[in-house]
């Protein structure tokens, strides 16, 4: 099967025949049709694999500080080898994906052979051919969506714990500073429940794009008198809350916000953006700053995500495969357009086109939604892979035959 992989060192993105993954308890097999290439977060992470060593150092102080740590009990050369090691692998891409499921693992009850499945997790819902999901992280999908439209699952889930952190109650009206694949997803599923929205961002043509689902009000930062148009959404009195889907090395979206909102307004930073708080802005109004934790409650939680043991719902009512129900239910119901937002599809051989799109864009296109498509096959998945270059001699008869076990470094 073909997998996407992404050199750490180098950035160097390729598409690899790999074996494909064998059925394990509480897990799904799965045959891709679709995956989707996340434009803010993998576009972070191939950004980070291009840079040069000090660059890496300068973006992740935190690794740094690990770095010196083990030098510190392991050795200077051990340490530099092992991070030179580390760094000259190829790791896989992508944590979105659609498709038909395979084989269900023992403990799985939840999908059977030949349902149609959304699946998440960075390192589980891979750009590949077949993936290998954990049952918490795979949610069927409704009659009517398709498989390119349950590859948004994701995005959508981490749009919408975005809003639950906001806790915003019937009538409130709320800002979503951002409109790239993000925040158009988060303004649909905001119009979807009946709330008043504002959308801003520094792109024109993004604002435009929004009015084009639906949302009346959007404004420019820039260009327009943004304070106005917040003062005509709040009746003058202030937004209620602010979810900002942007992607920014400054405070400047978060500084915006709090000049946009009420006193003890909300703030729910959903993007990538510098979290320096003005206190002059903040402190006078009581604002509440919230991280919202990508697609909700389990994320990050081997207990829930590998091992398949799910929160109780009275207690844990919005889970991350709650968030991608619910999210898969508005498209269902014709309350969230994801078709209007896949704008480019590449083969999976083409894959490094569609980062290069998403990543360096030479032509200047506007995206949002890019797909990844898987070809069709009824071909069961091959556990084999011949090596390129492999020598084809046949041992000689009586000479001993050598097994090795593990082919990694």
């Amino acid at each position: 099967m073909k997998l996407l992989l992404q050199n750490s060192k180098t950035g160097e993105l390729r598409v690899e025949e790999v074996p494909a993954p064998v059925a394990q308890p509480g897990r799904l097999i799965v045959r891709n049709r679709y995956s989707l290439v996340s434009a803010g977060t993998e576009r972070a992470t191939v950004d980070f694999a291009r840079r040069s060593l000090l660059g890496k150092a300068r973006s992740r102080p935190d690794l740094v500080r690990q770095v010196i740590r083990r030098a510190r009990t392991t050795g200077l050369r051990e340490t530099y080898r092992s991070v030179m090691a580390r760094l000259d692998q190829f790791t896989p891409l992508g944590y979105s994906s659609a498709g038909e499921v395979l084989q269900a693992g023992e403990g799985v009850d939840s999908a059977a052979p030949g349902d149609l499945v959304a699946c998440a997790g960075s390192g589980f819902a891979n750009h590949a051919e077949i993936v290998s999901v954990p049952r918490n992280l795979v949610v069927s999908l409704p009659d009517g969506v398709s498989p390119a439209h349950g590859a948004f699952a994701t995005l959508g889930a981490i749009a919408l714990q975005g809003i639950r952190r906001a806790e915003l109650t019937p009538g409130e009206s709320v800002v979503v500073v951002g409109l790239g694949l993000l925040g158009q997803l988060t303004v649909q599923i905001l119009r979807a429940y009946g709330f008043p929205v504002l959308g801003l961002d520094i792109d024109p043509a993004k604002v435009e794009a929004a009015g084009k689902f639906g949302l009346e009000q959007a404004a420019v930062i820039g260009r327009d008198d943004v304070e106005a148009v917040a003062d005509s959404v709040s009746a003058g009195a202030g937004l209620d809350a602010a979810i900002i889907t942007a992607a920014a090395t400054t405070s400047e979206p978060i500084e915006l916000a709090g000049q946009l909102l009420r006193e003890r307004g909300r703030v729910s930073v959903v993007g990538d953006v510098g979290l320096e708080i003005p206190r002059r802005v903040y402190y006078p109004k009581e604002l509440d700053v919230r991280i919202s934790r990508s697609y909700g409650p389990g994320r990050y939680d081997p207990s829930y995500e590998d091992h398949g043991v799910d929160y109780p719902l009275p207690y844990a009512r919005w889970t991350e495969q709650r968030n991608m129900g619910e999210f898969l239910r508005l498209v269902a119901g014709g309350r969230v357009d994801v078709s209007g937002l896949t704008t480019q599809t590449f083969p999976i051989d083409r894959a490094a086109d569609a980062y290069r799109l998403v990543v360096d864009n030479p032509a200047r296109e506007n995206f949002f939604g890019v797909l990844l498509e898987y070809p069709r096959t009824s071909e069961p998945p091959s556990r084999r892979v011949s090596l390129a270059g492999a020598p084809g001699r046949q041992p000689r008869p009586g000479a001993p035959r050598v097994g090795l076990i593990g082919a990694g470094g």
